[in-house]
């Protein structure tokens, strides 16, 4: 522990704190700081100056990067006949209707994203309390509760994130890996930049970003200049 924090008060030395960075920039100096011994993954998290209280000003939903997320996610879809056969030949990980659900409800989940068509919906809702805390639960907004479960499936394996606020009206996105090219990374950053300018909430008075953080998995945070991205 005293080794990591010794390198991490390195790499957060050399981030200038007075600065708002370009982009391209902050892509290059996490890059350059990363220290982890593994491929770390590069974070970007939005400030948002809204309401989440309000429904009109809550921010949910997903989207596909264009260089993927460089994560191998691993997809359960709870269907049956014809939409579960159309699961499996989409390469999804897990297939199953009430036997699944009755395995999750004992504890397995291991899994990333699930997926399941709106008819099995009544059966996965008792499992809210399970997969509401993690994350886990399809949702309409982020196209895990669809009939189209090819499309879905394939979405999501070609690097298809979510984004919701949390109660500060914070937003946490993966945008990739430290390996990855920062002309990938950046187009990544920028296409969820312009996601979340599109679906700002009409009710947002004032500045909407209030601030624009990158990191990395163990590295300092590199504010960003939203004005360059």
């Amino acid at each position: 522990m005293a080794k990591k924090s010794k390198q991490f008060k390195a790499a957060f030395d050399k981030v200038d704190r007075t600065k708002l960075y370009s982009a391209k920039e902050a892509i290059e100096l996490a890059k350059e700081l990363d220290f982890a011994k593994f491929d770390a993954t590069v974070e970007v998290s939005y400030n948002l100056n809204i309401d989440v209280k309000k429904a009109d000003q809550q921010i949910r939903g997903a989207m596909v990067l264009p260089n993927g997320t460089g994560k191998t996610q691993t997809v359960v879809v709870i269907a049956q006949g014809a939409k579960a056969d159309e699961a499996r030949a989409a390469g999804a990980d897990f297939v199953g209707d009430a036997d699944m659900i009755e395995k999750i409800n004992d504890g397995w989940l291991e899994f990333d994203v699930m997926v399941a068509t709106p008819d099995m919906m009544g059966q996965v809702g008792r499992l809210g309390r399970v997969l509401g805390p993690k994350g886990l639960m399809p949702n309409p907004k982020t196209g895990t509760v669809t009939m189209d479960v090819q499309k879905a499936i394939q979405e999501i394996k070609a690097g298809k994130v979510n984004y919701r606020a949390d109660k500060a009206g914070i937003v946490n996105v993966p945008i990739g890996k430290v390996s990855f090219e920062t002309e990938k990374l950046q187009a990544n950053f920028k296409a969820l930049h312009e996601e979340l300018l599109r679906v700002k909430p009409t009710g947002a008075k004032g500045q909407y970003i209030t601030s624009l953080t990158l990191t990395t998995t163990f590295g300092p945070g590199i504010k960003i200049n939203k004005d360059e991205i």
